[in-house]
């Protein structure tokens, strides 16, 4: 009895495990059940998903697998998408997506899968292959493009049809920018088609903005004027953003670079909106027109180009902030209406353009937000290169009514001038009959004073030569009177010197002979070295001149004598013109003056004097004999040879 309740006990458990198993199958099932299948038909060509025709699931590890993602507890996580074109919302994330595609027994054609956004950096396929497994096929813009299954702008896969089975497909996305995820269904035969059509209006697009862009350099070179230039820059970077967006570029230009092609499209950016705002600065003469308007667009510009350079240097992620280019848009959008309202034509053509460019730019964003009836297939994905054309074509219109309305201001001034140098040739006329009259009149009077001035001039001219005469005698007595002058100067400063060297003068007088320290200084020099020089040191007579003024250094030994070295002067702090004439005071004196009274007569304090003057006195008294003898030399006799070294 026991054994068979244990049966039982095993057996119902068993029973349980087979039944949870079920409804998980169950379960998970239902889940597939509520994806919209996607019915391939052959007499439609193409089929876009959306909504719950797509299943998303986010992998925030990037690890999950497709084994994973299979699995029952994952694959109960994916969800029908909320929005017509899903999007990689979060940047670090992977995001796993499935379609389900039935194909009918009687289908014929050849099929393919199709990924528009040519900016999604890494994409795996799977699909499905013999005994259940997978197929994984890889690319991406960051993949080389020639490893792409069709060498194509766009992404492709080609599908195995099975007509009367339908199949589930899996696809892994990972990219540095939000990306569209839009997935078509394609027949060959109809992408041939598609794609050729869609090339050839690439390179009408292209050879527009070429075109454009060749005018306008031609304009530059003829008229120099700026504006030309900026405006090919601005095409030309709006080109480039158009490469790099549509995949052209990689395509084309750098199939080998998916390093380039990740961050081209933040240059081509910052490059449209610096040369949108000069263009406009130029175009609209935003500088004397709106000051304020025009310091704002510098700014805007330094800022623009300073976000580029943090971008490229700390972080490139930032590139994908795409919309700070509406600051520009819109600022040069301002910039167009405000110009236009004080009353400057061209600017309406600008207004306009910028106008179509505002809708796109609008347009773009609100799709990016998701407002899912404004995503009308491939008219909302081509929207703003659409508006670029009329922008290009606008902005044209703008230059040219700008250079209408120089020329015809040209017109208009040179019509101004014309007419004015007609006013100025009547009047010339009228002018140069009167002074043709005046003219006659002046002439008969000028020859009835020129008889006059030439017998006058023959007057003059008797006189002149008497003149001369008179001026030779005049020179050559000045010459005799500056002979007599210099010898009456020097006559004078003998005397004079000779006064002061043995009578007695005051100190005014005595200042106008020795008036500062440079002629005490000459007068020193001449005295010490008359008899030529010889160095203390070394006795060499060779000498230059040394440091201080009159001062002379030895030729060999290279000592530099001061002109006061060895004489009375020497360590002096007297004043040397003040130490010169109370020299002469105690000389004329005979020593007898007293040190209160040179103390009153020099304003030295009276120590100082009576130091000095003793001093001076010693050597007076010693050489008493050879002052005697001394001529007219004086007190000059006290001043060399000091024996105080």
């Amino acid at each position: 009895m026991q054994q068979s309740k244990y049966k039982l006990h095993t057996t119902d458990t068993g029973f349980i495990k087979q039944l949870l198993v079920l409804l998980i199958c169950l379960f998970s099932s239902s889940i597939l059940f509520a994806q919209q299948k996607v019915n391939v038909q052959d007499q439609v060509n193409q089929h876009i998903f959306s909504y719950k025709e797509i299943y998303c699931l986010e992998d925030p590890t990037g690890k999950l697998s497709l084994q994973d993602v299979q699995s029952p507890a994952v694959a109960a996580k994916f969800k029908a998408s909320w929005s017509s074109t899903p999007q990689n919302y979060k940047l670090k994330s992977a995001y796993w997506y499935k379609v389900t595609i039935g194909y009918p027994a009687e289908t014929m054609k050849n099929w393919m899968l199709e990924f528009f956004d040519q900016t999604i950096d890494d994409i795996a396929v799977y699909t499905p292959a013999a005994n259940q497994e997978y197929k994984v096929e890889r690319f991406g813009a960051l993949k080389a493009f020639g490893n792409r299954q069709f060498q194509h702008k766009n992404f492709e896969v080609s599908l195995k049809v099975e007509p009367g089975q339908e199949r589930t497909y899996y696809f892994r996305i990972k990219s540095h920018q939000t990306a569209d995820v839009i997935i078509v269904l394609r027949s060959v035969n109809w992408f041939v088609e598609y794609a050729l059509n869609e090339y050839l209006l690439f390179g009408i697009f292209y050879g527009m903005i070429l075109v454009f862009a060749f005018y306008n350099m031609m304009m530059f070179i003829a008229i120099r004027h700026i504006q030309h230039l900026y405006y090919v820059f601005y095409i030309l970077s709006v080109g480039f953003y158009e490469l790099c967006n549509d995949g052209i570029g990689y395509q084309y230009l750098w199939p080998d670079s998916p390093g380039w092609n990740k961050y081209a499209y933040g240059f081509a950016l910052c490059c449209i909106s610096v040369f949108a705002l000069m263009f406009t600065n130029k175009l609209l003469f935003v500088k004397s027109k709106a000051p304020g308007l025009y310091k704002l667009i510098n700014t805007v510009i330094a800022a623009r180009l300073t976000f580029f350079v943090i971008c490229l240097v700390f972080n490139r992620q930032w590139f994908n902030y795409k919309v700070i280019e509406a600051i520009p848009l819109c600022i040069a959008f301002y910039t167009g209406i405000y110009i236009f309202r004080k009353g400057y034509r061209p600017a309406r053509f600008f207004v306009l353009g910028y106008s179509f460019l505002f809708i796109g730019f609008t347009l773009k964003f609100l799709i990016m937000l998701n407002v899912w009836w404004l995503n009308l297939g491939a008219v909302s994905y081509y929207s703003l290169s659409m508006c670029f054309i009329f922008e290009m074509i606008l902005l044209g219109f703008a230059i040219g009514d700008k250079v209408r309305i120089l020329k015809s201001e040209k017109e208009k001034a040179q019509q101004d001038i014309i007419k004015q140098l007609r006013d100025n040739e009547k009047l010339k006329e009228s002018i140069n009959i009167k002074l043709e009259e005046q003219v006659r009149e002046r002439t008969h009077e000028v020859i009835e004073k020129a008889s006059i001035i030439e017998k006058q001039n023959e007057d003059l001219s008797r006189v002149n030569k008497i003149l001369e005469q008179q001026t030779a005698e005049i020179s050559r007595m000045n010459v005799l009177l500056e002979k007599d002058n210099q010898e009456l100067h020097a006559s004078f400063d003998k005397v004079s010197r000779d006064r002061i060297m043995s009578a007695g003068v005051d100190f005014e007088e005595f200042s106008k002979i020795y008036p500062d320290p440079e002629s005490c200084h000459k007068f020193l020099a001449d005295l010490k070295w008359r008899d030529g020089y010889k160095c203390h040191k070394c006795g060499n007579t060779h000498f230059i001149s040394g440091h201080l003024p009159y001062s002379r250094r030895c030729g060999k030994c290279s000592y530099d004598e001061s002109v006061t070295s060895y004489t009375i002067f020497q360590n002096t702090r007297i004043p040397i013109t003040k130490a010169f004439y109370m020299i002469f005071l105690v000389y004329s004196t005979n020593g007898k003056i007293s040190s209160h009274k040179l103390s009153e007569i020099l304003s030295i304090r009276q120590s100082t004097c009576w130091a000095y003057s003793n001093r001076i006195k010693k050597l007076l008294s010693s050489r008493k004999t050879g002052i005697k003898n001394g001529n007219n030399e004086g007190w000059s006799k006290l001043v060399v040879d000091n024996t105080a070294d």
